[in-house]
């Protein structure tokens, strides 16, 4: 040993000691059996307590007191947690309050606590099927099968799995297709059994928008968003159904919404790009148009046409627009065909209506311009609509008529000395004798033109019969017969008895050399 370090000995037991030793173990074990009744009293105490609540829920579920059972549930898992059949009661009351992720989450921990709990499986099953993941449960279905073979809900379950994959297919391949009805069909069926699975209700609600069905679609779309404000797939369908309705400026802000809460949401960036797109090239259309470039804006409206041929409102009024340019330029035909593109897309635009009954009014097409004023009429009731009809009406009841204007070759708004002119011209070619050697059925032809000459004169050469045609009215009912007349006599009237003394309609005949002098005044006179 070095310098400087004492050593310590230990002293040496005594009987004393041991006695005191005996005596200390004596009482921790009497302590510790102490300890161990008083824990296994608490255990005993414990599940006693914990089946109390398990009672009191059963109680409230039966009654359909769902939440009050999910409390006392919650309790007796509080006191248990190791106890699956605790778990198992609570998933089915969260199945029944519509939490089928929460409850898809107690079965599983039900099972994971006991894997031969028949109910937990099937209730993790019946969760997954809820959910719209069918193969998960089909997998949960089989391991009760595998349990008790002859559970018939098992059995069921199966069939309703299978059921749900296969329309899934079907819906999948009928979104390729572009079959958009038969997509809504399937996913209907399958939400029979996935009543809560938000893929399957999107996909539907997409579906019902590119229909054309937007209310529906937006219904669909706001029930998950209430469950759910953060779903990016249901902005993009609320989005889409605004801007398939013509509310761009809103839709782009459900996109934009939409690619926040899913970055990587192909479908939102395509169409908030297509929106953005199709109104700046609408917006420039229009501009053009006010400035009166009406080819730069024919040619805009074509190129916006080209952006999305799935937005219908946009479309049919890109279409109208368009027609509207057409009917500037004078190209009606080509108005006609844009306005019927744009009300076959939408059945309820009246605006492309009324620019197609008005190029039929120029194009004297007053069939189709009336049937067009009445569906407009009958959908708007307004004064303005009436007018427009009754006008159509009027005009297509003058056309059947005869159209005295083309008889004499003058526009409507002719002048007295025009159609003085033109009767003079029209009267000397149709006059009968200027076709005497002609065939029997030439003649015949000519004398009917001459008449209806003489007719058109008549009624155009008077103010007050003119008026009155002009307004549409029947002029044979104030006037007597007009195919009684004498167009010799109106002939012979207006060029005076020298002349024109030796033309006879009736006879039909003349002198040839008193013909030669009257085709000479005739000459002069024009």
């Amino acid at each position: 040993m070095g310098k400087g370090h004492s050593v310590h000995v230990m002293p040496v037991p005594t009987s004393c000691h041991y006695a005191v030793l005996l005596r200390t173990l004596s009482w921790v074990m009497s302590t510790n059996g102490l300890i161990v009744k008083l824990f296994l009293s608490f255990i005993s105490l414990s599940s006693r307590e914990a089946e109390s609540f398990k009672e009191q829920g059963n109680a409230y579920y039966i009654k359909k007191d769902y939440s009050e059972a999910f409390n006392y549930y919650t309790k007796a898992i509080d006191m248990c947690p190791k106890n699956a059949s605790y778990y198992g009661n609570r998933a089915a009351t969260l199945m029944m309050l519509s939490r089928h992720r929460e409850a898809l989450e107690d079965s599983q921990q039900a099972v994971r606590l006991d894997d031969t709990f028949m109910k937990g499986h099937l209730r993790e099953g019946k969760c997954h099927l809820s959910l719209g993941n069918a193969m998960a449960a089909s997998r949960c279905f089989h391991r009760v099968l595998e349990l008790e073979p002859d559970n018939s809900q098992a059995q069921q379950e199966v069939k309703n799995a299978d059921s749900v994959l296969e329309y899934e297919k079907m819906a999948e391949i009928g979104f390729e297709k572009h079959d958009f009805r038969m997509v809504v069909f399937c996913m209907d069926r399958a939400l029979e059994s996935a009543s809560a699975c938000h893929r399957f209700k999107v996909l539907k609600a997409e579906c019902l928008a590119m229909l054309g069905r937007y209310p529906e679609a937006q219904s669909v779309a706001s029930d998950i968003l209430r469950m759910d404000a953060t779903n990016g797939d249901a902005l993009y369908v609320r989005g889409l159904c605004l801007y398939y309705e013509d509310c761009i400026d809103k839709a782009v802000q459900f996109f934009v919404q939409a690619l926040r809460m899913a970055p990587d949401h192909e479908k939102a960036r395509l169409a908030c790009r297509n929106a953005k797109a199709l109104k700046a090239k609408k917006e420039d259309g229009n501009q053009a148009f006010k400035d009166g470039n009406y080819d730069v804006a024919y040619e805009l409206y074509s190129e916006a046409l080209t952006i999305d041929p799935n937005n219908i409102k946009t479309n049919a009024k890109l279409f109208c627009n368009r027609g509207t340019v057409g009917s500037k330029v004078r190209l009606k035909h080509t108005a006609i065909e844009d306005c019927t593109k744009a009300v076959k897309l939408d059945e309820t635009y009246i605006k492309a209506y009324l620019r197609r009954a008005q190029c039929y009014m120029d194009k004297e097409e007053y069939d189709e311009a009336v049937r067009d004023y009445e569906k407009v009429y009958q959908t708007e009731k307004t004064k303005e609509h009436k007018h427009l009809l009754k006008n159509a009406q009027l005009e297509l009841k003058k056309s059947k008529r005869k159209d005295y204007y083309k008889v004499l070759g003058v526009d409507k708004n002719a002048t007295e000395d025009e159609i003085k002119k033109a009767y003079r011209k029209r009267a000397l070619m149709h006059h009968p004798d200027r076709h005497s050697s002609a065939s029997a059925e030439i003649q015949k032809e000519e004398e009917k033109k001459f008449k209806e000459v003489g007719e058109a004169f008549t009624v155009l050469s008077d103010p007050k019969k003119k008026s009155r045609y002009d307004s549409g009215h029947d002029l044979e009912d104030d006037t007597g017969n007009m195919g009684d007349f004498d167009a010799n006599n109106i002939f012979k009237a207006f060029f005076g008895g020298g002349g024109g003394q030796g033309y006879s309609f009736e006879a039909n005949q003349c002198m040839y050399t008193n013909s030669c002098r009257t085709q000479q005044y005739f000459l002069k006179t024009i």
